[in-house]
């Protein structure tokens, strides 16, 4: 049976980075290789209903065993892209046995990585400084992939089981196209979350700005009291803003706004936010501030200067979740019986799970066994991974072998 470890290996060699400015869906034709792959792997274990769909999302059903028919379809759900300004090619893992606790190169690039403290001992694996690692999600899928096939192989108790892995989730399109009724699970987690310990519950209300810039292009000789340089008007708009109200400025439940991107020249310019807020009024509010820093803009330059998009993107999963308590505490105990001590943390940040859960499938988040996400920094746990593939195994089981205690 292959590890968790070598799975990992295989699914990071294949590029899946999504693209936001793509119309098509999924956004990026090569996430259908690892799809493709995937589709194979659960065919082999045996399971007879492997779906890949032409958005590239994968379903797998694992029948009950023996006695735990009448369980509830209990979901695994891992997504296939990665994201950030580093690569996703051409990745080139460093696998570090027994990390004495020292600073680690990544190869030649001149970085030196320091994990965490706590995984001395452990065998990590990084990347080479050059491209990122693609953690997120791959080691979500393996684990996912390496626990159903030791699932099948121990005999072990289980109720119905669904498994999905979806593309596009780090551009918030993940549950674009997600089947629900050809998925069938009734509750469901995500394996999207940093370490092995973590449970999320809650994460961001979400939306995406872009601001239009209309500006008015002369001669720069003849400039004064009649040109409106687009780009200084973006930057006044800008400066309208809360200043410390920003990632780099900001933690756990405080939220911010983001220049993820510009473009422009004098007669015109563009700015491209993300708002992020976990309380849903602060979040109205903060939309409010781009309206009203638009209106200031029109104020001064004059109508239609300042032209503002806002486009909800997901909200806080905490609103749902909340109904159903049992996902908390089975997750909790899963933990537990792994070894490890519960951590319950917000998300700064969302999962394709926020907005399943609003679609009507209860859908928590777990960690997967990585760090430092969507960067050449980025590794990942062998132990921790290794740990989530028994919390999947012992989710399994609770839901199998003890359904009355969901109510």
């Amino acid at each position: 049976m292959k590890s968790v470890l070598e799975r990992f290996l295989t699914y990071v060699s294949f590029d899946t980075r999504s693209e936001e400015s793509s119309p098509s869906h999924p956004s990026a034709e090569k996430e259908f290789r690892l799809a493709e792959v995937l589709r194979e792997e659960l065919r082999e274990l045996g399971l007879g209903s492997v779906t890949l769909t032409d958005k590239c999302y994968v379903y797998a059903k694992v029948p009950a065993s023996p006695g735990c028919e009448k369980a509830p379809a209990l979901g695994f759900i891992a997504h296939l892209d990665t994201a950030g300004e580093a690569s996703g090619a051409g990745v080139k893992p460093q696998i570090i046995e027994n990390w004495d606790g020292s600073p680690i190169p990544l190869g030649t690039s001149g970085i030196l990585l320091s994990p965490k403290a706590a995984l001395k001992g452990h065998t990590l694996v990084t990347t080479d400084g050059t491209t990122l690692l693609g953690a997120d999600d791959k080691a979500g899928i393996a684990a996912i992939m390496t626990a159903v096939a030791e699932l099948l192989d121990r005999k072990l108790p289980h109720g119905p089981l669904c498994i999905a892995f979806t593309p596009d989730e780090e551009i918030g399109a993940g549950a674009d196209f997600f089947d629900l009724d050809l998925f069938g699970a009734a509750f469901a987690y995500t394996v999207d979350g940093g370490a092995p310990e973590v449970i999320e519950s809650e994460n961001f209300n979400a939306a995406r700005a872009v601001v239009k810039f209309k500006g008015l292009s002369v001669h720069p000789g003849s400039a004064k009291g009649v040109m409106i340089n687009a780009q200084r008007v973006a930057m006044e708009f800008d400066a309208l803003l809360p200043a410390h109200e920003v990632p780099e400025e900001t933690a756990m439940r405080q939220g911010f706004h983001h220049l993820t991107g510009s473009s422009g020249s004098v007669s015109k310019a563009e700015f491209r936010y993300i708002l992020r807020d976990h309380d849903r009024g602060l979040f109205e509010a903060r939309k409010e501030q781009f309206r009203k820093a638009a209106e200031a803009i029109d104020g001064k330059y004059g109508p239609g200067t300042a032209t503002l998009e806002i486009t909800d993107q997901y909200r806080n999963m905490a609103e749902v979740i909340e109904k159903y308590p049992f996902l908390i505490s089975r997750a909790e105990e899963a933990i537990r019986k792994a070894g490890l001590e519960p951590l319950r943390k917000p998300i700064r940040g969302g999962t394709d799970g926020a907005r399943l859960s609003f679609m009507g499938l209860p859908c928590p988040n777990l960690g997967y066994g990585g760090y430092n996400a969507h960067g050449e920094r980025e590794y990942a746990d062998v132990q921790g991974m290794e740990q989530v593939v028994k919390i999947l195994l012992n989710l399994a089981e609770s839901f199998g072998t003890a359904p009355e205690r969901q109510v």
